[in-house]
């Protein structure tokens, strides 16, 4: 008889949990080879490849509609991939502006020399969507926010990046847990995002009563899944698309 898994065993070799592998089989990207009485899926050799390509294409980033349709193997699969290659080359010019900032950040400091704060920061701040922020709302909503970031010590500007990027992870982890957009752990998401948004100087509604705008948070909502820089943020663009939907809801 074919060697099976159960879905704890499976679970425990791959080094993802239970609840990942059902909802996998829930989307239809990893179904399981058969079903016990009690409910108990079970996966054969061919589910273990296909977890393997499920597991490398995600550390690629794609997000599991893309799995499905490279798995699937439909026409547009190139096209798919090459789209997240594109993210991909977006998100790796990123992390080499980052390690070069702490790489910069570290020769200084043995050096004894004086820490600039503009350098230390390069690749993690606001600045690459300047033309974007100018387009939609000006540039003085732009040199407000520039400012106030440029004002922040290093402890602050440390905190920030470390918020929103905690933020970003969250988001993407519900995007890839299917959950639902108007669901009460999205809408937690969703007001702790607007929250953020409406700290920022600069920004429309900033140190108002109501803070950000419905329209602003619609319009940047939108921007997340056009924009394919900020989509890379939520693990692409179906992750933005849940963003994008459960900010529409909260809103």
């Amino acid at each position: 008889m074919p060697r099976e898994w159960s879905i704890q065993e499976l679970a425990r070799t791959a080094g993802v949990t239970s609840r990942t592998l059902r909802h996998y089989g829930d989307v239809g990207v990893l179904p399981p080879c058969r079903t016990g009485s009690n409910g108990m899926r079970f996966y054969d050799e061919n589910a273990l490849v296909r977890l393997q390509r499920i597991l490398l294409l995600r550390d690629l980033g794609l997000a599991l509609p893309a799995i499905k349709e490279v798995l699937a193997g439909h026409d547009d699969t190139a096209t798919a991939l090459r789209t997240h290659l594109d993210l991909l080359e977006h998100e790796r010019r990123q992390v080499d502006r980052r390690i070069e900032a702490v790489r910069t950040t570290l020769e200084k400091t043995e050096r004894g020399e004086e820490l600039v704060a503009d350098d230390m920061f390069d690749g993690f701040d606001h600045r690459q969507y300047r033309d974007e922020v100018i387009e939609r709302w000006g540039e003085r909503a732009y040199d407000d926010s520039d400012r106030w970031w440029r004002e922040l010590d290093d402890d602050e500007r440390s905190a920030r990046v470390t918020q929103v990027g905690q933020l970003n992870r969250e988001w993407a982890e519900a995007a890839e847990a299917g959950l639902d957009p108007a669901g009460p752990e999205a809408q937690d998401l969703a007001r702790r995002h607007v929250e953020w948004l409406s700290s920022i100087p600069g920004t429309p509604g900033y140190g108002t009563a109501e803070g950000s705008s419905t329209e602003y948070v619609l319009g940047l909502a939108d921007m997340y899944v056009e924009d394919e820089r900020f989509a890379a943020n939520y693990g692409g663009r179906a992750g933005a698309e849940f963003v994008r939907d459960a900010l529409t809801h909260y809103v």
